[in-house]
């Protein structure tokens, strides 16, 4: 696990600076050249801060911005937070950049009045629940289009992009160099597509599909968390000595479903929070990390039982990086309301107008992926969301890139057909991969951690088509939920 962000800041905070704001106007072909023909004026002014961390030496790479995910994911602090933790080879490489994207964090925020509950976005399909999840969802839209208006339009990973091409174009360097997790990967590979000349070393951690964002993105995350599910029961069934959750693989699938009926009857206490066999099954993404997976559902048998279990730490609860204190008076909402605003702005058109759409597909994939098809295939507020300012990117561009992958994440699950293999950001062959048993390999900011982190970002103009295995430190929480 990274150091606390408190320690970090102590650390590094006698380097890194703001630069300042960038008044992000219309980015016009005539400006950007290496943009593709269909790049359109931005008819708004965004405020947008970023924070250097210039900590190169003489003969340096030039900048290395950072993104940690998302959409909606706050990225102003990273050069301090999680560039504390970057070897020295990659620090006396490259100064290091850190921005909130426009609508996030200090770049204008976006706020759409949200309460807490209609932040929550699972949503497991029932019968008698779906009307009240479909009000959800058009009350989401609703608010956000009332509160942003026309602004939300212009809220794009492909403006997002520009405006990282405009903090190049301020800090005087021909191109950047790049290191994105989650949603960050698709971000990097939207810029790589739009400026294709001004890429140097593009890492992508935990990389998202560019041909199934959106909708299809969210239906991936189910298809893939059947065979994390699988190997879990099969980890844990070698290991019956210490969690006792079943001999077989079979036993401790068996085990698992019946704690979910016995939730579903009467919710279980576990640690102070009761869990209905629905909150099990939102902790989907756990069983990419067996022996983490395997204690908290054993302490949930525990619970189930009578006993007294270890205090729980559901899996899923991993810290986000502490905001600095200048963004405290960020909208409560703002990260919510921003990852919306992006994903629907980009994606509207995957996501089906009729809301019985929704309800056979969540009907048909809770029955083909039991532990989460109905979450992931439910009603969501893009359903009702306006159109974005422009159709979405596709990604054909022949720009290096190394692409890191943990083939057992369900959040990021691998692209293509050949999972071990197939790059997920681009075409066959255009990229390179690192396909990870364990976990990713650099050290993103809620706590991946391998035994050599971001050393690869100094690695990345040597790339090389290899399969590894990570260390087995814990993976952070991709923010795709």
């Amino acid at each position: 696990m990274p150091g606390r962000p408190e320690d970090t800041r102590a650390r590094t905070n006698a380097h890194a600076r703001p630069i300042g704001h960038t008044e992000l106007k219309a980015v016009r072909r005539h400006r950007y050249p290496d943009a593709d023909r269909a790049t359109r004026p931005v008819p708004q002014r965004v405020r947008q801060p970023f924070l250097e961390n210039p900590v190169r030496g003489p003969g340096g790479r030039g900048v290395l911005l950072l993104n940690p995910g998302g959409p909606g994911g706050p990225g102003l602090d990273l050069p301090v937070s999680v560039g504390a933790d970057f070897p020295g080879e990659v620090k006396r490489q490259y100064d290091l950049i850190g921005f909130d994207p426009r609508g996030v964090g200090r770049s204008s925020p976006v706020s759409c009045g949200l309460t807490g509950d209609e932040q929550d976005m699972e949503r497991p399909y029932k019968t008698g629940t779906f009307a009240k999840d479909v009000e959800w969802a058009r009350t989401v839209a609703a608010k956000c289009q009332a509160g942003e208006g026309d602004r939300l339009r212009h809220l794009t990973t492909r403006n997002t992009a520009r405006d990282m091409d405009v903090i190049r174009a301020v800090l005087g360097e021909k191109k950047i160099s790049y290191l994105g997790f989650s949603y960050g990967t698709y971000l990097g590979a939207v810029y790589t597509q739009m400026f294709p000349r001004r890429t140097n070393r593009f890492v992508l951690d935990s990389a998202a599909d560019p041909a199934r964002y959106g909708r299809g993105m969210f239906q991936a995350m189910a298809e893939r968390a059947g065979p994390a599910f699988t190997r879990w029961t099969e980890w844990t069934a070698r290991r019956h000595t210490t969690y006792g959750l079943g001999h077989t693989p079979a036993q401790v699938r068996k085990t698992f479903w019946d704690l979910i009926a016995q939730a579903d009857r009467k919710p279980i206490d576990y640690g102070g929070t009761f869990f209905t066999g629905d909150s099990i099954r939102a902790q989907r993404a756990m069983f990419s990390r067996v022996q983490k997976a395997a204690t908290w559902v054993a302490g949930l048998k525990k619970a189930a039982e009578g006993e007294k279990p270890d205090p729980p730490g559901t899996p899923e609860q991993v810290p986000s990086p502490l905001r600095p204190a200048s963004a405290r008076d960020v909208p409560s909402d703002n990260e919510t309301a921003s990852a919306w605003a992006v994903l629907c702005a980009d994606t509207r058109t995957s996501w089906p107008h009729d809301s019985e759409q929704y309800r056979r597909d969540a009907s048909r994939d809770k029955a083909r992926y039991p532990l989460s098809g109905d979450f992931e295939s439910s009603i969501k507020p893009c359903a009702f969301w306006e159109p974005g300012s422009e159709p979405e990117t596709t990604v054909t561009n022949r720009v290096r890139a190394l692409i890191l992958q943990n083939e057992w994440d369900p959040s990021t699950p691998p692209a293509g057909r050949a999972r071990r293999r197939t790059p997920a950001a681009g075409p066959p062959g255009r990229k390179q991969v690192v396909q990870l048993k364990r976990c990713g390999c650099v050290r993103a900011p809620g706590g991946a951690t391998t035994r050599r982190p971001s050393s690869v970002v100094a690695d990345a103009g040597r790339l090389k088509a290899v399969q590894g295995k990570a260390s087995s430190g814990p993976k952070g929480s991709p923010r795709y939920a």
